[in-house]
């Protein structure tokens, strides 16, 4: 049976999230966890964002196929086995990394394929009054002041769907047409982040690197460096600048992932499986925006 987890984790201590020989993943932790609670091999994971080394997540979302024998021995004096799973995992887990939830998932449930968005938070202080040592470890310490408007100015252009060539990391045989449906960059006058720079980003997927790349352009215009038009020439040149640096990765937050209605869950991982096997090659002339174009090769990475 397929179970839906959803989790957070505090990326600092990881060196991302997809297991590496050697190194100390959130997906080798977590595996590992359910290996010892469900008493089996340590199952494998599909998750809906790849975050790298240093990202962090307060809604990510995976699914893991479980034997229906071992689901049921897991409740141990619990009636449900839910409630057990979760309370059982708190108990191997280590600080840093939270099960929120675990529920059997719906007919045709796929955490990456089945995603129609994921939804990502960049946190910057560029006021020393609003330097916090205890979020030192997810708000970046910005050493200039930032323009809000102009960078708000240049990210308008980058919305829709379009080649984000320049600002992803190359991987063969994989597109980098994205649907990017928000990009925005405000400072909140209350709340947690009030006095922050707020930078938003909302897409269908995002390939290698792409939200930090992203947010690095727009840091330029901010400090005055480059003119708010420049986000949108590395767009249209659809190549890496060398100019264009890559914003730090702590400063940067897997906030929330969607999903279609249960009844359309299925048709969207198919959707979304037969877009990744055909990956087309990138247009010669920027398409208008239209959701029902070509999805990411490679959905879910940050």
């Amino acid at each position: 049976m397929r179970l839906r987890l959803d989790l957070s984790y505090d990326g600092t201590g990881f060196a991302g999230w997809a297991s590496q020989p050697g190194l100390r993943t959130v997906q080798g932790t977590l595996e590992a966890a359910l290996g010892t609670v469900l008493r089996c091999e340590p199952p494998r994971l599909t998750v809906a964002g790849r975050t790298d080394a240093g990202v962090h997540a307060r809604g990510q979302v995976a699914h893991v196929d479980v034997a229906e024998d071992a689901w049921a021995a897991v409740r141990g004096r619990l009636a449900d086995p839910a409630e057990a799973l979760v309370r059982r995992l708190a108990g191997v887990l280590p600080p840093d990394v939270v099960v929120h939830r675990a529920t059997p998932a719906p007919e045709g449930f796929d955490a990456r394929f089945g995603a129609v968005f994921r939804r990502y938070v960049y946190r910057l202080a560029d006021d020393p009054l609003r330097v916090d040592p205890l979020r030192r470890s997810q708000v970046v310490r910005h050493r200039l002041p930032l323009d809000v408007t102009a960078m708000a100015a240049a990210a308008a252009p980058l919305t829709g769907l379009h080649d984000f060539a320049g600002f992803c990391k190359a991987r063969p045989e994989a597109t980098t047409v994205r649907t990017l449906t928000d990009l925005t960059v405000d400072r909140p006058d209350a709340g947690e982040d009030a006095g922050l720079v707020r930078v938003e980003v909302r897409a269908d997927a995002f390939c290698h690197s792409m939200v930090r790349s992203l947010v690095g352009a727009l840091l330029a215009v901010g400090e005055g460096r480059r003119p708010a038009a420049w986000p949108a020439e590395l767009l249209a040149a659809r190549t890496r600048d060398a100019a264009a640096h890559v914003a730090p990765a702590h400063g940067l937050t897997l906030e929330e992932v969607g999903y279609p209605p249960d009844a359309e869950l299925a048709a969207r991982a198919e959707q979304t499986r037969a877009r990744r096997a055909a990956v087309p090659p990138a247009p010669e002339h920027e398409p208008d925006a239209d959701p029902g174009q070509p999805a990411p090769a490679d959905p879910g990475r940050s």
